[in-house]
């Protein structure tokens, strides 16, 4: 028996499209929806209280197009607003936090690095992760707030980012860190400039490939497999030129085509 339903993913903006791409590698089968908050990014800016209510009605509108899942595409919202959707969502709900925690501990040899949003490393979600998993490990977290207009704007292998990660990335120079996590969604689109400056012996956490796994899991365990039809729907609360041509180069073998929707509360 399969579920036709599609699984939801939501994120502040596109970058959360890494995680998509990723359950597309692993999950062609399934249908998806992809609601990208764009009118309201970044959420790494707000206030907990704010993202909490971004995100509950963010859930809310997926869940009136019958999904069966939700996926927390955004770690911002997964490290400020997890548990409230847990218990506000009546399918199962999966963040990025806890599978990208789990990855970076299952590899470091005991120093690991947390890159994310402002809200996000406030949040202290990873290290409270990381730690739960290894209380011994040496955790080092720096919040870089310039990385997702950065992204947004496609300034992928720029010489202004790779500047700014330079000066960003400086406390994980040297033997400080051997892993890294990657704790924003947007941060892989600007992967080269990150590796660049933290070296080759630094391993890289993106959550995207955890996340894929364990929705898999997920489906499996609870019976919600979908029938191998596959399907997408790009949804976005704010439709710049800019955002149609980041989609496509994250999504290059998709037809992209984003529909405008208005979430105002």
């Amino acid at each position: 028996m399969t579920d036709p339903r599609p699984v939801g993913i939501f994120d502040s903006g596109i970058g959360g499209l890494t995680v998509l791409a990723a359950l597309q590698r692993h999950l062609p089968g399934e249908r998806y929806i992809y609601l990208g908050d764009t009118a309201r990014l970044p959420y790494g800016t707000k206030s907990a209280e704010t993202v909490v209510r971004y995100a509950l009605r963010a859930a809310e509108f997926l869940a009136g197009h019958g999904i069966k899942m939700l996926v927390v595409a955004c770690n911002t919202a997964s490290a400020a607003a997890l548990p409230v959707l847990e218990e506000a969502m009546t399918v199962p709900v999966v963040g990025v936090v806890a599978p990208g925690a789990r990855f970076a501990a299952a590899g470091t040899s005991g120093k690991v690095g947390i890159i994310g949003t402002e809200s996000t490393i406030a949040s202290g979600a990873y290290l409270r992760a990381v730690h739960a998993l290894r209380p011994e490990v040496e955790v080092v977290a720096r919040a870089c707030p310039l990385f997702v207009p950065l992204a947004e704007e496609g300034w992928w292998d720029h010489p202004v980012t790779h500047e700014v990660a330079r000066l960003y990335l400086e406390p994980f120079i040297g033997d400080r860190v051997d892993t890294l996590i990657l704790g924003c969604t947007h941060y892989p689109l600007l992967r080269g400039a990150i590796a660049r400056a933290v070296g080759e012996r630094v391993r890289l956490v993106d959550s995207a490939e955890a996340v894929a796994g364990e929705v898999a899991d997920v489906l499996a365990r609870g019976a919600l497999a979908g029938p191998a039809a596959g399907g997408l729907r790009l949804l976005v609360t704010d439709a710049a030129a800019r955002i149609t041509r980041i989609a496509h180069l994250i999504l290059p073998d998709v037809a992209v085509n984003l529909e405008l929707v208005d979430l105002a509360d």
